[in-house]
């Protein structure tokens, strides 16, 4: 379904097992940067209400999954960190096409968000699968169903306000991109890491 062209690696959940407490305080800025994400796109485009009602609801229950996984944490006697760089979006960002209408930026942005959605619902399946902590497999079997609900929804938007642009060949081209630069990735106790 996610279409992505390189499966993680289930060793890296090795790594993650590790250093649990980074790798859930990487996964909430995750989750607040997702909710920063939506409300970016409220705010560049405000003329596509469809558009706002989505990302308001999106944003909502992004800063949700924040606060659910600082529950996790708290739970765990263990303290949020300070917000984490994300190379996997810096890298991605590469690929993104800067410019163009406002059509073309929206796509652009909307594709980069379904890109992070998709791997993201990956790497939660890996851990809801993998992980040896029970509770932890539950969490992220629990929000694996979102992330698809999210990359989907970025993907329909892409695709509906992408008139005259040849929004599948550039989600191909993007997953192969993407497949090529998960190579670089797998080795760190983040979530796209």
């Amino acid at each position: 379904m996610l279409g992505l062209k390189m499966p993680t690696d289930p060793r890296w959940v090795d790594i993650v097992e590790k250093n649990i407490e980074e790798i859930l305080t990487d996964h909430a800025w995750c989750e607040q940067k997702a909710a920063s994400t939506a409300i970016s796109i409220i705010v560049r485009f405000p003329e596509f209400p469809d558009l706002v009602a989505e990302m308001t609801a999106l944003a909502k229950e992004e800063i949700e999954h924040f606060a659910l996984v600082t529950e996790k944490i708290a739970e765990r006697g263990m303290t949020l960190g300070f917000e984490r760089k994300d190379p996997y979006v810096k890298d991605l960002s590469k690929h993104i096409i800067k410019g163009g209408d406002r059509r073309q930026q929206l796509v652009e942005v909307l594709l980069m968000a379904a890109m992070i959605e998709a791997r993201s619902c990956e790497r939660f399946r890996v851990l809801s699968e993998e992980i040896a902590d029970e509770d932890l497999r539950k969490f992220y079997r629990g929000l694996m169903a979102s992330e698809a609900r999210h990359y989907t929804l970025f993907l329909r938007f892409a695709r509906k306000y992408g008139e005259g642009i040849d929004v599948e060949k550039k989600w191909q081209d993007f997953l192969q991109y993407e497949g090529e630069l998960m190579k670089n990735y797998g080795k760190s106790e983040t979530i796209h890491g």
